[in-house]
């Protein structure tokens, strides 16, 4: 037996994504949307999350499995405190109160570590399932899922009011794919496949057909409006359609190999749409290469989630992975009109320090996880 130490692989990755990220916001600041110096900042959080990865790596799984309630419930109160603080603090910004707007250190947005909460409280939920219940069942499956679900319902009905729907999708999407790897009946995960089918299809109905129904539910008029410009964004190219076309021209115009001029205008181009700024500068080729790097450090982790002993970190890299690669597949695809625009940032690249904060807690576990790693030589 021996013992596994610093992953490489892992750390060249993020150095890549760290020289991506710089050089695209660097980019992106040419079109002087708004004042500062975003790429000091970005380097200045980027040095915070490598701090904070080192300070994780001291901590091990058992340990994390044994804080795993209290880090939940912190994440629980940030959501529910900034529900509850007054504007001087948390002040709306585009019709959401996502951010505590904090001197000296700019705006947090709680919700970027419920994401990482909820991994390890999922994780911790399906362990302690399996240690209690040897023997599987349709019920003891069935309890599972309540538990599973009423660990994500909580953060996601708390972060729905302030509204934020792409993160959301993320915390769905961690509770997919940590929930298909718990080992409960595929029968049970074909039926919650189906119903969910069933509803997306009554949602599409209900969009193109009765969308006062949908409004008299709670959805606001901007979201119904963003999926009608992702349909048709030449038809809405003066409203909801704008950043879309914008961001389609971009990455249209970079061709190939891109080039060195000035580039189309591109709102939020440090933020949700530094995809296309990336695009229109290198061209297919430079965004070629930043989704292989992606698809080299989503590999990493899935073999990592396949290595390891411990169920626990197992289901943590698969919460990891779930959390990045929906992230990776959302803004690239909204950027090039695949999917609808939801205001999600694209992962280590997109400027901003709680997203990125957020990001590097994750990969803090993933490196805990993989330091720790053991291999046997009959294994």
């Amino acid at each position: 037996m021996k013992n596994s130490k610093l992953d490489y692989n892992l750390i060249t990755l993020l150095l890549l994504l760290f020289i991506t990220s710089c050089i695209a916001i660097l980019n992106a600041q040419d079109f002087g949307q708004y004042e500062g110096n975003f790429l000091f900042r970005q380097i200045t959080w980027y040095i915070v999350g490598i701090g904070i990865i080192a300070g994780i790596m001291y901590l091990d799984s058992e340990q994390i499995f044994r804080l795993n309630w209290f880090i939940y419930s912190f994440s629980i109160i940030l959501l529910i405190a900034l529900i509850l603080a007054p504007e001087s603090i948390a002040r709306e910004i585009n019709g959401a109160k996502s951010w505590f707007q904090l001197p000296g250190i700019g705006s947090l947005q709680p919700a970027e570590f419920t994401k990482i909460s909820l991994i390890i409280c999922l994780s911790f939920l399906v362990q302690k399932h399996h240690e209690k219940y040897l023997d599987k069942t349709l019920k003891t499956d069935l309890l599972l899922l309540i538990k599973m679900g009423a660990a994500t319902v909580l953060p996601i009905l708390l972060i729905m009011l302030q509204p934020d729907l792409g993160t959301s999708l993320v915390l769905i999407c961690i509770f997919t794919g940590i929930f298909i790897v718990s080992g409960i009946s595929w029968k049970i995960i074909s039926v919650i496949f189906i119903i969910i089918s069933l509803i997306s299809s009554i949602l599409i109905y209900l969009v193109f057909f009765n969308p006062e129904m949908l409004q008299s539910m709670g959805f606001a008029t901007y979201q119904l409006g963003r999926i009608y410009a992702w349909i048709d964004p030449e038809s809405y190219a003066s409203g909801e359609g704008y950043n879309l076309t914008k961001a389609l021209l971009a990455i249209g115009s970079g061709g190939v190999y891109g080039y060195l001029e000035k580039g189309i205008y591109v709102p939020e181009a440090h933020t949700d749409f530094i995809f296309s700024v990336i695009s229109s500068k290198y061209g297919f080729f430079g965004a070629s290469i930043l989704v292989t790097i992606y698809f080299l450090l989503i590999s990493s982790i899935v073999k990592l989630a396949l290595d390891v002993k411990n169920s626990f970190e197992s289901y943590i890299c698969t919460g990891v992975t779930s959390m990045i690669f929906f992230h990776v597949f959302e803004n690239i695809g909204m950027n090039i009109g695949l999917v609808p625009i939801t205001g999600i940032p694209l992962p280590f690249i997109s400027y901003g320090g709680s997203s990125l904060i957020g990001n590097m807690l994750a990969m803090g576990l993933v490196f805990s996880i993989s330091y720790r790693k053991k291999t046997f030589m009959f294994d």
